[in-house]
């Protein structure tokens, strides 16, 4: 492990997101709004904290960038993203207490969307673009955002791609990761574009149609209105943000190949008519199941169900509706939607839906190896055979993400938090989805979790956002050794 190169990336990695500070910056200003000192403090703090860590730190440009250095270097800059990014709350007193702030910094970064703040309403509106802006930042990945620099430091890239996108079968769009992450975010750019024109057209203001894009697009779920969503009640609204929930949830390099001129790359993939058919399941139960009990309007059923389930199967986290009130299959349900999640290579979380068509296949080809025992199967997604490390993994990961979901939820439970809010939060960070029930539920927040608590959920916010391995492998003793 070269620490000097893990710290000088990491610095280079800070530097900039201080200078990202001069958007919320300009926004204060021209709001005139009490957020303009606490910004320019945490501008000035993180700046120099990236350059210090640069200038001290030199980074070797001799050898590739090693795995482990890849590993430690994802970690280090989400966790400092996270530090770094807590100052413009903690210093307007949006939060209270650096913890809280860590909290919503945190959230932000890894498009959790769970948030601590009461309300919303009454926060500078620095702050708010500030709080919508590192979700957008975090949605797509601060790490493959910088891969685009990698080249100027004389080292490679893929270490960190493979940690920041450790899905079972990652996509290389492009011969070099630099060109990859370009490919990335032109696509990512261009969606926020047409969701921002989209909402402003229909009537949103600026700033609302700025700060929700920039939530939406990272599936994020950061609203400028306690209510979310369901302030401005809206059919437009929610049928343009709803369409962009679902985009973000799949694939990116299929949203590049259709932009290349293959639009039936949509239904070629396996695992986007996996996800487009639970969804559009997933939706028609609950609206069915929501007529009559609560809404007497099959369309409002449709509406609201709808879209409730696309942002929680997303998990972007807006809300339209009080769903805590909603019968307990409607309930149930979007329970379950936590823990599938999107799709792999897109902004959402969760368990991910190409886990789960590979964790299916494998089972079934376990039952018909029982009926056949001397057959030769192998497990295949489309035309492509997947290894047995691909599935040793994927059930790796499939046992640590249950195992720190049971484990994270006792220990909230053991700090005196009802069954309903430990089970509930637990699932909601690290599918990095944000509300829950009972205390966390739509229409709550936060604030109610006890301050050891709200440690533990950041933990989980960072294990979603990096998918379990990357955070996980920097605690095993063999990770440190030569």
């Amino acid at each position: 492990m070269r620490w000097s190169n893990t710290l000088n990336f990491t610095g280079i990695l800070i530097f900039f997101l201080g200078l990202t500070m001069l958007i919320p910056l300009g926004f204060g200003i021209y709001y005139h709004d009490e957020s303009i000192l606490p910004i320019i403090k945490s501008m000035i703090i993180t700046v120099i904290a990236g350059f210090l860590l640069y200038k001290i730190f030199k980074a070797s440009d001799t050898d590739a960038l090693h795995h482990r250095e890849g590993m430690a270097i994802v970690t280090l800059c989400w966790i400092f993203a996270g530090v770094f990014g807590a100052l413009p709350f903690y210093f307007s007193g949006t939060c209270g207490s650096f913890l809280n702030a860590l909290f919503e910094s945190v959230s932000g970064f890894t498009t959790t969307g769970a948030s601590i703040l009461p309300n919303i309403e009454i926060v500078p509106r620095g702050i708010l673009l500030w709080r919508s802006l590192i979700q957008w930042l975090g949605g797509m990945g601060i790490i493959v955002l910088s891969l685009a620099l990698l080249p100027l430091l004389g080292i490679g890239g893929m270490q960190l791609y493979k940690a920041e996108v450790p899905t079972p079968v990652p996509d290389k769009l492009k011969p070099h990761i630099r060109d990859t992450a370009k490919v990335l975010w032109k696509v990512y750019i261009l969606m926020s574009v047409v969701e921002f024109l989209l909402l402003f057209i229909g009537g949103m203001s600026f700033f609302d149609a700025i700060c929700h894009t920039f939530t939406t697009m990272p599936t994020g779920g950061f609203s400028t209105k306690n209510a979310s969503i369901a302030h401005f009640n809206n059919v437009y609204f929610d049928i343009v943000i709803i369409s962009f929930m679902f985009f973000a949830g799949i694939n990116f390099a299929l949203h590049y190949q259709m932009l290349k001129g293959k639009p039936l790359a949509f239904w070629k993939d396996d695992e986007f008519r996996a996800f487009f058919g639970v969804t559009l399941f997933f939706c028609l139960l609950v609206s069915f199941n929501l007529f009559g009990p609560v809404y007497s309007n099959f369309f409002e059923s449709l509406r609201f169900g709808t879209f409730n389930v696309i942002s929680i199967i997303t998990t972007t986290g807006f809300a339209t509706a009080d769903f805590e009130k909603w019968p307990p299959l409607s309930q149930l349900i979007l329970v379950l939607c936590m823990f599938f999640g999107a799709s792999a290579g897109s902004t959402g979380g969760g368990i991910k839906f190409l886990r789960i068509i590979l964790l299916f296949k494998h089972c079934l080809r376990e039952l018909f190896t029982l009926l056949h025992p001397h057959a030769v199967t192998q497990i295949k997604l489309g035309a492509r055979i997947v290894p047995d490390n691909i599935m040793r993994s994927i059930w790796g990961f499939l046992g640590l993400y249950i195992g720190l979901f049971i484990l994270c939820t006792l220990i909230l439970a053991g700090m005196g938090v009802d069954i309903i809010t430990s089970f509930t939060s637990v699932a909601s960070c690290i599918g990095n989805i944000g509300p829950g029930l009972g205390l966390v539920g739509p229409t709550d927040n936060f604030t109610a979790i006890p301050e050891a608590g709200k440690l533990v959920l950041i933990w989980c916010m960072l294990l979603g956002r990096l998918e379990i391995y990357t955070v996980i492998i920097l605690l095993v003793p063999e990770f440190w050794r030569k």
